[in-house]
């Protein structure tokens, strides 16, 4: 099997550049050992105007089955034979994948101290594979290919044999891909498309093939059209690994679009020991995810940021006889229960919904047919799923619960539908900016009949001892509002998306500085109803 990389090129930039960029020089043949067979380098023709670069592999087919998973002994004599005989010398397969990282390893990474500008720019290639066994045929081939900036992708689908064109079309295809992309780019696809082209591998695919995936995806895999095809023919349909990798390509693309790094994009939970979750002595609240023991003492707190699961617990009473009241977290999720349930509510949308506590206190009301869960950070659905053993529910039970990755400053059409949605301790980890993208994504595109949104009162915040005058409550608030504040935002989101708008407070209300904890129950009216944007109590 073999494959070419064609470049053309002037007197001042030689073609012969490719050379470097290879790091493999033009002028002789190189040989390298492969765990499959050799791997020879040569250069057919090499001019200022026009050079070609030849990877061409011998497989050793006894090395192969030897390596392989084809090491059992018996079975019937032709499926024996089908461990020697086969196209596997023949047609670009995960070998060839496997002989491009080897043999062009820095060239893959974009590396190359005598050229670098080269190696960062857009080179005119032209890349022809002979023979690509292709599952899906040519029609797949161009689907593959055909969004990563190619400006031909000719895929040529090979006669069986061409004595008797009757036969028809084999499953393989001729591949030339032209057009300008940087070499450590088109190279990269190669390592990714040729192996899920075939639709198969010739080793194990352990876990860290998601790691080489997301390598090799940078840059083109998290916005392609094809992403989940692709990754789950490049991970042999392990179930597992694919979600993993899905997961963290959309990880990827929410922080593209944000323009952030993936590392805070993904910061919503620390690490928790196992034994603690399956003890049930951990939780959190609220999009933060931070995770405080119920029990935790104020003044454990981290300096400068009161936790909300900790900071916000009813003190103890002096009586050991009197009944524990309840925590601010517990009353704000009975609150939003109880808004749910008088809505009328069946299918709920949980944003933000962290490690998924609400999500567990709506499974256990049977009104509620449908919960989806919806988090930006990877780690807090996991934990999430834990929480709820998703691994272990019943098939019915399974049914009524959904945990899915999604930023909600954007759009989603997975969001329409539902009949109520929840923003608890959501809004003020956001941005002020960001809000406008908040509101239009739920009140304008996912409209269902009720929002309900909590968020701190900052006007209770001096009942708290320990928060320092004029620090938020935790470090990630990027605000907190005023009874007034939040009541001002409430009443002109309701008004411009058809909602009418009631105030619950959360918490023992205070006379002078109100709840610690404000709740906006949002309404979509209808036909008749009045426009006024605000009813029921207030706070």
């Amino acid at each position: 099997m073999f494959l070419t990389i064609s470049t053309t090129g002037t007197q001042e930039r030689p073609a012969t550049d490719l050379g470097f960029l290879l790091h493999k020089h033009p002028e002789k043949a190189q040989t390298f050992s492969t765990a499959h067979g050799t791997a020879h380098v040569l250069y057919p023709e090499a001019t200022a105007e026009r050079c070609t670069a030849a990877l061409l592999l011998e497989v050793d087919a006894v090395a192969l089955v030897r390596r392989g998973k084809g090491k059992s002994r018996g079975g019937a004599p032709d499926a024996a034979l089908a461990q020697y005989v086969n196209d596997r010398p023949y047609a670009a397969s995960s070998l060839l994948a496997v002989a491009l990282s080897t043999v062009f390893k820095s060239a893959l990474r974009g590396d190359c101290r005598a050229l670098p500008e080269r190696a960062a720019s857009p080179l005119p290639l032209r890349i022809e594979v002979p023979a690509v066994p292709a599952r899906g045929g040519a029609e797949l081939v161009r689907r593959l290919f055909g969004p990563l900036g190619w400006t031909s992708v000719d895929a040529r689908p090979v006669a069986l044999d061409v004595t008797f064109p009757q036969w028809g079309e084999s499953r393989y295809v001729q591949l030339v891909l032209e057009g300008e992309m940087r070499l450590a780019d088109a190279l990269r696809q190669l390592y990714v498309l040729l192996p899920v082209l075939d639709d198969a591998k010739h080793y194990w695919v352990a876990p860290d093939e998601v790691d080489k995936l997301l390598r090799a995806g940078e840059g083109w895999l998290a916005e392609h059209p094809e992403q989940k095809l692709i990754t789950s023919r490049y991970l042999s349909r392990r179930w597992g690994l694919t979600r993993r990798a899905m997961e963290r390509l959309e990880l990827v693309r929410l922080a593209e679009a944000d323009d952030i790094d993936v590392e805070v994009l993904d910061n919503a939970v620390l690490e928790t020991p196992d034994e603690e979750w399956e003890a049930g002595e951990v939780r959190g609240d609220g999009a933060d995810g931070t995770v405080q023991p119920d029990t935790a003492p104020v003044s454990e707190a981290v300096p400068d940021a009161v936790p909300e699961t900790a900071s916000e617990a009813v003190p103890a009473p002096d009586s050991a006889a009197t009944p524990k009241e309840p925590s601010l977290a517990d009353q704000r999720r009975e609150a939003i229960l109880t808004a749910l349930r008088e809505a009328g509510a069946s299918t709920v949308l949980d944003l933000g919904c962290g490690q998924g506590q609400l999500v567990q206190a709506l499974l256990k009301d049977v009104r509620f047919t449908h919960v989806m869960g919806v988090d930006v950070s990877v780690r807090a659905l996991t934990i999430a799923a834990r929480r709820l053993k998703l691994e272990r529910l019943g098939e019915r039970q399974a049914a009524r619960v959904t945990l899915t990755q999604g930023s909600l400053t954007y759009t989603d059409k997975r969001l329409k539908g539902y009949d109520a949605a929840v923003l608890a301790e959501v809004v003020e980890h956001l941005d002020l900016p960001r809000l406008p993208a908040l509101e239009y994504a739920v009140f304008g595109s996912a409209r269902p009949s009720t929002v309900v949104v909590t968020t701190p009162n900052v006007e209770y915040n001096v009942r708290w001892e320990t928060l320092p005058a004029g620090h938020v409550r935790h470090s990630d608030h990027r605000f907190e509002w005023t009874r007034a504040e939040f009541r001002d935002w409430a009443g002109q989101v309701a008004g411009r998306h058809g909602y009418t708008v009631a105030y619950v407070p959360v918490g023992a209300d205070d006379p002078e500085v109100g709840p610690p904890t404000q709740m906006a129950v949002f309404t979509l009216r209808t036909s008749t109803d009045t426009p006024a944007t605000e009813k029921g109590p207030t706070a």
